[in-house]
């Protein structure tokens, strides 16, 4: 082989890894891979500097034990020696996503630095991040997800830069290596990305300071993650989940509108299916778009129909609707695999489906999934009708009232007004959600099942911000709007009052140190699926934005 051949093979192998990345199921995959290129988001950059300097304090009515005190003036460290300041901790005064670089001076005139300088950044989201020893570290994920750089340089003064995207608002500066020469910062700036471009509306005057904060709180975290995919955390994970698409694309609608980075979301996951039609639950950009491989969530892959659907009710986009339908066909005959022949799903059916709904320990998710299934049907044929595609699945209206049937029998119990899931019969507030938003129950059941299960001490509740929202939509479908509005403000409100200024991946009022990961610094505590407070508060402004208590 000669080597202009060979230089070609390899040049391919480099530059056209979405070619093997593509899915084999359907024959435009590849051309949906041009069309998310083309409506990419260019990302919009901003120059941030560090406001003040702080101070930990330890403080047990903290969220997580500590929060920070002012403790001087930033011109500080561009006037003394750094080393008479390691240890100083900076506040850029809002959580920020970007790239951070600084460039150190000499203090003194005619002294050459004599050995390099040694420095070790840590940034964090929130005060715990930086009073909570990393190592040994006990999580269970990888421990280079935590945001903490050491970096040598060779002579001063220098220009540097942190080679990785780092997401934080707090900025702890050490130094571990240095010669008698005296040196400090010359200039210190993050520069900040985001798709964004539009400022959302003002809400009316008549909405509850912490209802007004709840919002704002919840735009800077949808900000954040509106990179040039919808990333579900920008600290941690940084990569196109459908369940995060789903939740950021309603926020984004009521908010920034920056629909083509729904569009562009919704093709890349179509291209990058598995071989059987099958989505992915979620996509890496880098080197190209690639799935990661093996990662199946059934409720994912049906709530990606849902997710088209109201991208094509708010954009009146029925090219990119006609394009993807054959997806969204896909998936549901896909899910029907896993139900028994009396429309039941079937837990133990192989292939065991990863499935999602909640961070909970010892949920069961049986009934959950039998009603969200019935829920992504309903709506894909909702899409169905718009794209004059409903005669070719009419069997759907067929299927769904089986699948209604069905689940009332096996999981709703007439005598209590509950669904119960699973063989030990649970009582989650979850299993209630899933049977309202999918009508299996009426609204009246539903009611009477929310305010039962909202009341029992021993049900199983929600975990994280992601299944809020689901519990706070099936409030709204059973006109609970108190209740609705209550569960806003007592949930996401608690954690602005906690100091949130971006919504926590989880979050449970009962226990600050909960994590998924055994470790609880590894969370991410700017995260997309809790940023739906944004879609609700403007969505339903008469609830929302009233004067009402």
């Amino acid at each position: 082989m000669n080597k202009y051949v060979l230089c070609l093979i390899m040049w391919g192998f480099f530059c056209f890894p979405s070619m093997w990345a593509q899915s084999k199921y359907y024959a435009n995959s590849q051309v949906w891979l041009q069309k998310a290129e083309a409506c990419k988001s260019p990302l919009v950059y901003k120059d941030h500097y560090p406001i003040r300097i702080v101070k930990s304090i330890k403080d047990e009515k903290a969220y997580q034990g500590w929060r920070m005190e002012d403790a001087g003036n930033v011109s500080t460290l561009f006037h003394e020696s750094l080393k008479k300041h390691s240890g100083i901790i900076l506040d850029f005064g809002e959580h920020l996503t970007g790239y951070f670089s600084f460039t150190l001076k000499m203090l003194q005139e005619n002294i050459a630095a004599d050995a390099p300088v040694r420095l070790k950044f840590t940034f964090a989201e929130v005060p715990a991040e930086l009073n909570t020893p990393f190592d040994p570290y006990p999580g269970s994920l990888s421990r280079a997800w935590l945001q903490d750089e050491v970096i040598t340089l060779n002579q001063v003064p220098v220009q540097a830069q942190i080679p990785r995207r780092v997401s934080f608002r707090y900025l702890k500066i050490d130094v571990l290596g240095a010669s008698s020469f005296d040196f400090t910062f010359d200039k210190l700036v993050m520069k900040a990305q985001s798709s964004v471009l539009l400022q959302p509306s003002v809400l009316a005057n008549t909405t509850d300071p912490l209802i007004q904060k709840i919002n704002n709180v919840g735009l800077s975290t949808l900000k954040e993650c509106m990179q040039t995919v919808y990333e579900d955390g920008p600290k941690r994970d940084r990569r196109l989940w459908i369940g995060d698409l789903y939740l950021e694309a309603l926020a984004n609608a009521c908010s920034f509108k920056n629909h083509d980075l729904t569009k562009r979301c919704l093709y890349l996951l179509a291209a990058l299916s598995n071989d059987e039609g099958l989505l992915h639950a979620t996509i890496l950009e880098e080197p190209e778009p690639h799935p990661q491989y093996g990662q199946y969530c059934l409720d994912y892959a049906l709530i990606y129909n849902v997710a088209l659907l109201e991208y094509v009710k708010t954009t009146r986009d029925l090219a990119t609707g006609n394009d993807l339908w054959p997806v969204v066909v896909r998936q549901i005959e896909m899910a029907l695999r896993q139900f028994s022949p009396d429309m039941i799903y079937d837990m133990q059916k192989p292939p065991l489906y990863w499935l999602v709904f909640d961070w909970k320990d010892g949920y069961d998710r049986q009934a959950s999934m039998q009603g969200l299934t019935i829920w992504s049907i309903q709506n894909s044929y909702e899409l169905a009708k718009l794209l004059g595609k409903e005669k070719d699945v009419s069997s759907w209206l067929v299927l769904i009232k089986k699948m209604k049937k069905a689940a009332r029998a096996c999981f709703y119990n007439k005598k209590t007004g509950l669904v119960e899931s699973g063989a030990e019969r649970q009582i989650s507030y979850l299993s209630q959600v899933w049977m309202i938003l999918s009508e299996t129950l009426t609204q009246k059941e539903g009611r009477r099942a929310l305010s039962s299960v909202m009341a029992m001490s021993e049900a199983c509740y929600p975990g994280s911000p992601y299944a809020y929202h689901y519990v706070l939509e099936a409030l709204l479908k059973c006109n609970m709007n108190k209740e609705a509005r209550e569960l806003l403000i007592n949930y996401w409100g608690n954690m602005v009052e906690k100091g949130a200024d971006t919504f926590w991946e989880v979050f449970d009022p009962k226990d600050d140190f909960i994590s998924p990961y055994n470790f609880y610094p590894i969370n991410s505590y700017c995260h997309a699926w809790s940023s739906t407070p944004v879609y609700f508060i403007n969505k339903y402004p008469d609830v929302f934005q009233s004067g009402l208590k």
